[in-house]
């Protein structure tokens, strides 16, 4: 790991207008390991305001549909763009680059090119601004003939050109294709692009810098000023990604994850703020309390299942998960008890499906009932300090009988680290709200 090297992605919340790159550009000039920059493109300036990703995707829909609207937009987008440069002070003109951009488009470059050049005309200005190299990702980032990212040759490359450049700007979200086409990251976009850049140069520290002070221990919208998480392992987050909670994507972790490099969320508006560190191990850091994060959310359905004897029946539950898996659906969480068995499904994959497949569980194992039930909510409790503690399962679920939820669905995994429940939707919020007393009102106090 290189301790002079940390590299920074900045949010299109970060970069939205002038006002916001000045902040940018102080908080990466204020620490000269801060060396390579990922910039995201412009996002909202206010509520009501349109994403210039968003734009470029109605603008290239029109232009390739041959209709006279896009000119509108594109003059829109432009302005955005001449507006920042103008407020910074930039001897800079991008009126090449628009010549080219909306030549392509009207060639019907495609929508992946289209939503790129967010990024390609951020990371142009704020290399500008801070006087550091541009690296086009396109030159450094690749795909394969299928599409899929290939890590190793992109590790490689980008890894020789950033070695002979001190300082430089790779804007975010995009790489190529064999054929040299423009290719997107369908998800995580330039959050991917910075754990692609940090492992490169084998960084010490990623630094995620966008419009909070870290990822916070449950929902805001369902819990009043959640304290934050100030370290957590990817193992966690993996765990509260997957329950719903609004973190970093999965390939946005991975490149960085596989290395070993911690991630630092940051908040751009309060640098100040310590923010949460993402790292492969915390086993020598005792956290402020027993869990680590509550996630979940609605729209499940319970597939209950009873017959007698059902333990002694050879085969009994691959013939259902068969069932499942030959009407393409994959099932969340598998709960049973000797003569009983609860499949765990998403709502939205039974859609049209469900007397189909239970009729095929009747007819693959004969059960003397079986039912579905709907609306159920899961909540994931999660934290390495589980595995510290004893009775951290009664007194998830003593919160639970004391605020009167019934209990649909226990499971805990073989790890320690999270315990599942499963509750009505309509006791969703309040669930939440007594688990976070029970563990983090009661420490506060």
């Amino acid at each position: 790991m290189n301790n002079d090297i940390r590299v920074v992605k900045f949010g299109g919340s970060s970069l939205a207008d002038a006002s916001q790159f000045k902040k940018v550009a102080e908080i990466i000039l204020a620490d000269k390991r801060r060396r390579y920059a990922v910039p995201s493109a412009p996002g909202k300036r206010f509520k009501e305001d349109t994403k210039v990703t968003d734009m470029l995707y109605a603008c290239y829909d029109l232009a390739e549909s041959e209709n006279s609207g896009y000119e509108k937009i594109f003059k829109e987008i432009k302005e955005r763009y001449e507006g920042i440069i103008e407020e910074l002070g930039l001897d800079l003109s991008l009126e090449e680059e628009f010549k080219k951009i909306e030549k392509n488009f009207l060639a019907k470059a495609g929508r992946d090119y289209a939503a790129s050049r967010g990024e390609y005309l951020n990371g142009i200005i704020l290399a500008k601004y801070l006087g550091f190299d541009f690296v086009d990702s396109a030159e450094v980032i690749f795909f394969n003939e299928k599409g899929i990212f290939d890590l190793p040759r992109t590790v490689k490359v980008l890894g020789d050109r950033l070695s002979k450049l001190s300082f430089a700007v790779v804007p975010g979200f995009y790489g190529s294709m064999p054929d040299g086409s423009v290719k997107t990251f369908s998800r995580g976009g330039s959050d991917i692009t910075g754990s692609i850049v940090a492992r490169a140069v084998n960084a010490e520290i990623y630094e995620n810098w966008t419009d909070v002070s870290g990822f916070l221990v449950a929902d805001p919208r369902v819990i009043d000023n959640p304290v934050p998480i100030t370290t957590i392992t990817y193992k966690e987050l993996r765990e509260l990604s997957y329950m719903g909670a609004t973190v970093l994507h999965e390939d946005a972790i991975f490149p960085v994850r596989t290395a070993g490099i911690p991630i630092n969320i940051k908040n751009t508006n309060a640098p100040e703020d310590r923010g949460t560190m993402i790292v492969a191990s915390a086993d020598d850091i005792i956290p402020p309390y027993t869990i680590t994060g509550i996630a979940g959310k609605k729209g499940f359905c319970a597939i209950n299942i009873e017959k007698d004897m059902m333990n002694s029946e050879l085969g009994f539950g691959r013939k259902i998960l068969e069932v499942l898996e030959n009407n393409n659906i994959s099932f969340e969480h598998l709960p049973s008890g000797i003569d009983t068995m609860t499949v765990l499904v998403n709502e939205n994959s039974l859609n049209g499906k469900a007397e189909r497949i239970l009729n095929d569980i009747k007819n693959a194992v004969n059960p003397d009932h079986i039912e579905l039930e709907h609306n159920i909510a899961l909540l994931a409790i999660v934290g390495r300090g589980m595995r510290r503690q004893r009775g951290t399962a009664a007194r998830v679920f003593a919160a639970l009988a004391h605020a009167r939820i019934n209990v649909k669905m226990i499971d805990q995994g073989s790890s320690e680290l999270n315990i599942i429940v499963g509750v009505s939707d309509n006791d969703f919020e309040e669930a939440m709200k007594c688990i976070y007393a029970i563990f983090v009102d009661t420490v506060e106090e």
